[in-house]
Protein backbone atom coordinates (compact mmCIF):
# COMPACT_ATOMS: atom_id res chain seq x y z
CA UNK A 1 0.00 0.00 0.00
CA UNK A 2 1.50 3.65 -1.00
CA UNK A 3 1.01 6.80 0.77
CA UNK A 4 -0.57 9.77 -0.51
CA UNK A 5 -0.86 13.09 -0.14
CA UNK A 6 -3.87 15.46 -1.37
CA UNK A 7 -4.71 19.15 -0.71
CA UNK A 8 -8.68 19.37 -1.03
CA UNK A 9 -11.31 22.64 -1.34
CA UNK A 10 -15.06 21.53 0.02
CA UNK A 11 -17.44 23.38 -1.22
CA UNK A 12 -21.21 24.38 -0.25
CA UNK A 13 -22.62 24.50 3.14
CA UNK A 14 -19.27 24.04 4.55
CA UNK A 15 -18.79 26.54 7.26
CA UNK A 16 -21.18 27.06 10.61
CA UNK A 17 -21.87 23.43 10.43
CA UNK A 18 -19.17 21.42 12.17
CA UNK A 19 -17.52 20.47 9.57
CA UNK A 20 -14.15 21.57 10.21
CA UNK A 21 -14.23 19.66 13.80
CA UNK A 22 -16.06 15.96 11.43
CA UNK A 23 -13.58 16.39 9.37
CA UNK A 24 -10.79 16.40 11.89
CA UNK A 25 -12.40 13.86 14.50
CA UNK A 26 -12.70 11.41 11.34
CA UNK A 27 -9.02 12.20 10.00
CA UNK A 28 -7.97 11.25 13.46
CA UNK A 29 -10.05 7.80 13.32
CA UNK A 30 -8.30 6.76 9.82
CA UNK A 31 -4.71 7.64 11.48
CA UNK A 32 -4.60 10.29 8.56
CA UNK A 33 -1.91 13.27 8.99
CA UNK A 34 -2.78 16.73 7.53
CA UNK A 35 -4.69 20.18 8.63
CA UNK A 36 -8.03 21.44 8.13
CA UNK A 37 -9.12 25.04 7.62
CA UNK A 38 -11.71 27.22 6.67
CA UNK A 39 -11.85 29.99 4.39
CA UNK A 40 -12.63 33.34 4.07
CA UNK A 41 -14.27 32.80 1.01
CA UNK A 42 -16.69 30.07 2.67
CA UNK A 43 -14.99 26.88 2.14
CA UNK A 44 -13.18 24.15 3.63
CA UNK A 45 -9.43 23.56 2.79
CA UNK A 46 -7.67 20.39 4.08
CA UNK A 47 -4.55 18.18 3.46
CA UNK A 48 -4.90 14.27 4.00
CA UNK A 49 -1.67 12.48 4.15
CA UNK A 50 -1.90 8.69 4.50
CA UNK A 51 -2.02 5.12 3.03
CA UNK A 52 -3.45 5.52 -0.68
CA UNK A 53 -6.92 3.78 -0.14
CA UNK A 54 -7.88 5.73 3.24
CA UNK A 55 -7.10 8.49 1.60
CA UNK A 56 -9.61 8.14 -1.06
CA UNK A 57 -12.44 6.92 1.41
CA UNK A 58 -11.63 10.86 3.31
CA UNK A 59 -12.23 11.91 0.06
CA UNK A 60 -14.98 9.92 -0.69
CA UNK A 61 -16.55 10.72 2.92
CA UNK A 62 -15.84 14.89 2.37
CA UNK A 63 -18.16 14.37 -0.66
CA UNK A 64 -21.08 13.20 1.42
CA UNK A 65 -20.19 15.69 4.34
CA UNK A 66 -21.59 15.83 8.02
CA UNK A 67 -25.18 16.56 8.83
CA UNK A 68 -26.17 19.67 8.36
CA UNK A 69 -23.63 20.54 5.50
CA UNK A 70 -24.66 20.19 1.83
CA UNK A 71 -21.29 19.47 -0.38
CA UNK A 72 -21.35 20.98 -4.05
CA UNK A 73 -17.85 20.36 -4.64
CA UNK A 74 -14.59 18.53 -3.67
CA UNK A 75 -11.42 19.90 -5.56
CA UNK A 76 -8.89 17.18 -5.32
CA UNK A 77 -5.10 17.93 -5.99
CA UNK A 78 -2.07 15.66 -5.65
CA UNK A 79 0.26 17.31 -2.60
CA UNK A 80 3.87 16.78 -3.14
CA UNK A 81 4.74 16.61 0.27
CA UNK A 82 3.46 14.72 2.91
CA UNK A 83 2.30 16.80 6.31
CA UNK A 84 3.71 13.80 8.60
CA UNK A 85 2.28 15.56 11.80
CA UNK A 86 -0.97 14.91 13.56
CA UNK A 87 -4.08 15.84 11.98
CA UNK A 88 -4.75 19.34 13.48
CA UNK A 89 -7.17 22.61 12.99
CA UNK A 90 -5.73 25.54 11.52
CA UNK A 91 -7.03 29.35 11.58
CA UNK A 92 -9.27 30.94 8.92
CA UNK A 93 -7.46 32.14 6.08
Amino acid sequence: MSDRSVHVVISGMVQGVGYRAWVAQLADSYELSGWVRNRLTGEVEAVFSGPSEVVAEMIAECRKGPPGSEVTSVSVQDNKHSSGTPFEVLETV
